[in-house]
Order: C-alpha cells, then structure tokens, then sequence
C-alpha cells in the first residue's frame, strides 16, 4: 500500500501497490500492520456501502461527535466521486480547511478520512458505489451534519444543482 499525505492534517490518500501477471493483479487494500506502522487507527468496527442511482448524488457533509467519533477509510468500487473532508478539529493547523479527491473504480484510491473530519463526496457517474470501513459503530444520537454549500468552508463541488436527501440539504450553517 502506498500512503500519500494530503494537505489537511492526519488525512491521507492510500493506494494499492498491485502485483501484476497475465491473469490481472492482486493487491492488499487494507492492513492493520500497514496503517499502524503509518500511525493511523486501524481498528474496524463495521463496513457501510453506498450506491448512487445518477451522476451528481451529493452525501454530505457527515461525521459523528465523541465519544463516537470515527475515522473512515473511503473508497469508490463502481463509478467515480468526488470526495470531500473538513478539518473540524479546533487548534488543527488545518481547521475549517476542506480538502478534496477523485475517487473512482478506475484509480483504486482510497481516502483515510480522520477522527473529527466532516466527510462527503459527490458522485461523478451513474450507478456509483462507496465503500466505508469505519472504527466506531453507528451511533444515531452523535451524528452530525454540514450543510454541503456552507459559506464558512467554500467547497467547490464540480457538478452543479446537486441531487441531495432533506436531510443533507437542512443541515445548519457551521457554527464552531
């Protein structure tokens, strides 16, 4: 696995290290050795999917509060996202920064997305599906939202006039 630092602080892009013959490859896309010796948690308590009927299917902006805050490890198995972090970590030398990747089936990439990170993406094809590893279980009553075009981040989302679910689109502006 190749690990690629991004420039929100403890997040990162991890790639697949893919040995290759006349049969196609193989490749580790996850290792609890690999991401500790990388000082990343590595501790899955659940793996969630998401599918994305059309192009432009916006999730987001989404992350859990302690004692229930969770890191993610995000990657697209079919279509292609745009995927998105926010640094939400008061005193984070990154704070209230976002950051975002192309994610797809083609590029294998994967998105280490950190304890007190918000996490969306917008999806860049038809029939697109998410795959989530995740270290804490769901927990209803610590999730927590940002509305998907709040002014405080200024996320640039590349396709216009999301399609979002009421409940993205009636998340509140930041108030930190």
């Amino acid at each position: 696995m190749i690990f690629t630092e991004s420039p929100l602080a403890g997040a990162c892009v991890i790639e697949l290290e893919p040995r290759n013959d006349e049969r196609g490859f193989f490749a580790r896309a996850f290792c609890q050795h690999e991401l500790a010796a990388h000082g990343l948690e590595s501790s899955i308590a659940q793996a969630n999917m998401s599918y994305n009927f059309k192009k432009g299917t916006l999730r987001g902006m989404h992350y859990q509060v302690p004692p229930h805050a969770e890191v993610k490890l995000v990657r697209c198995i079919a279509g292609a996202i745009w995927d998105v972090i926010v640094d939400l970590r008061p005193g984070s030398p990154t704070y209230k920064r976002w950051w975002g990747v192309e994610l797809s089936a083609q590029n294998r990439k994967m998105l280490y997305v950190p304890r007190g990170f918000a996490h969306g993406y917008q999806s860049l094809a038809d029939h697109s599906e998410v795959l989530y590893l995740v270290t804490e279980f769901y927990t209803p009553n610590a999730e927590r939202g940002l509305r998907w075009n709040d002014p405080a981040f200024g996320i640039d989302w590349p396709l216009p006039d999301p399609i979002l679910s009421p409940k993205d689109a009636a998340h509140p502006d930041y108030a930190a």
